[in-house]
């Protein structure tokens, strides 16, 4: 772990952040920053915020790598972590407030740990049920 720089970059990026509670992907996280930094400064700050515990990444169903602020998914003191959901309708992605126990697995390390739901949220579950 480092210390975090608070620089204007930093702070423009963690903004991005407080806007939603939504997961926010690697890529739209360029394309929202594209004026203000390039994508190397996105990746180099995102890889630096994870290392410091502020966000934490995930992939989703098609290997795209996701950010959501704070609770970092890979702590290995007690791996009780949270879940991710993925809408199949919409694509929206986010971390839920759910934790899940993981168990210890005998003569083996940890490093990383991850899931993903998949369904639909509750946006279009209310949108199928009034075009029915």
């Amino acid at each position: 772990m480092g210390i975090i720089r608070k620089t204007k970059s930093t702070a423009v990026l963690l903004a991005e952040f407080e806007k939603s509670s939504d997961a926010i992907s690697a890529t739209d996280l360029i394309r929202r920053l594209h004026s203000k930094m390039n994508k190397t400064t996105v990746y180099r700050l995102l890889d630096k915020l994870e290392d410091d515990d502020v966000v934490h990444s995930f992939l989703d169903s098609r290997g795209q790598k996701w950010y959501g602020k704070g609770k970092k998914c890979s702590h290995k003191e007690n791996f009780k972590r949270h879940l991710h959901f993925e809408c199949l309708s919409c694509g929206k992605v986010e971390c839920l407030d759910l934790d899940v126990d993981i168990p210890e697995i005998p003569r083996r390390e940890v490093k990383t740990f991850q899931i993903l739901v998949q369904g639909r949220c509750e946006t279009c579950l209310i949108e199928s049920e009034v075009t029915v």
